[in-house]
């Protein structure tokens, strides 16, 4: 947080709300570790390494999602969903969307668009382009959304709307 003086008064100015990754790089191509593991995609499945910084004032919790905005399907594709992230956890190892891989004890993967909990690595159509996958976190108000791992995606993203204070986003493509 930076604190300039104006006049006598102070002014505080919150640092801004940021995701970042040791695994991807904004607008870059996705690797092959983050790409979906089933036989048309080759990938690995593993969710890339994720942190963010400058959550505002009065968060309690955090929800990070990965979304195909792109995908041929109406509300794009969600590949992995995570809430109840405790306040005091700014970032996720590579692998932790692995539901044996022992993501912080509190936290829950639900549904995604797989049909099941945790990471699903991008995979678009052949010959369908390029297609954003949107890592976003979001600081929430709330120290935990009363769902489980077999809540909806529009059941998740409805309370997480409902609960946010700020998001940021991380941007990766992939195409085939």
């Amino acid at each position: 947080m930076m604190i300039a003086l104006f006049g006598g008064s102070e002014l505080v100015v919150a640092g801004e709300f940021t995701l970042s990754s040791t695994t991807i790089a904004e607008g870059e191509r996705l690797r092959r570790a983050q790409l979906y593991s089933g036989p048309d995609c080759g990938g690995e499945n593993i969710s890339p390494q994720l942190s963010w910084r400058g959550a505002p004032e009065g968060t309690r919790s955090y929800a990070l999602v990965m979304h195909d905005p792109d995908a041929p399907k109406e509300g794009g594709w969600w590949h992995w969903i995570v809430f109840n992230i405790p306040a005091g956890v700014t970032d996720l190892p590579e692998g932790a969307g692995e539901l044996k891989a022992g993501l912080i004890p509190e936290a829950t993967q639900s549904r995604t668009d797989f049909g099941s909990p945790g990471y699903g690595g991008a995979c678009p159509p052949e010959g369908h382009g390029d297609h954003r996958y949107q890592f976003k976190v979001y600081a929430l108000n709330i120290e935990q959304l009363p769902l489980g791992n077999d809540s909806s995606v529009a059941e998740v993203i409805a309370l997480i709307n409902s609960s946010k204070l700020a998001e940021a986003t991380l941007e990766a493509k992939f195409g085939r």
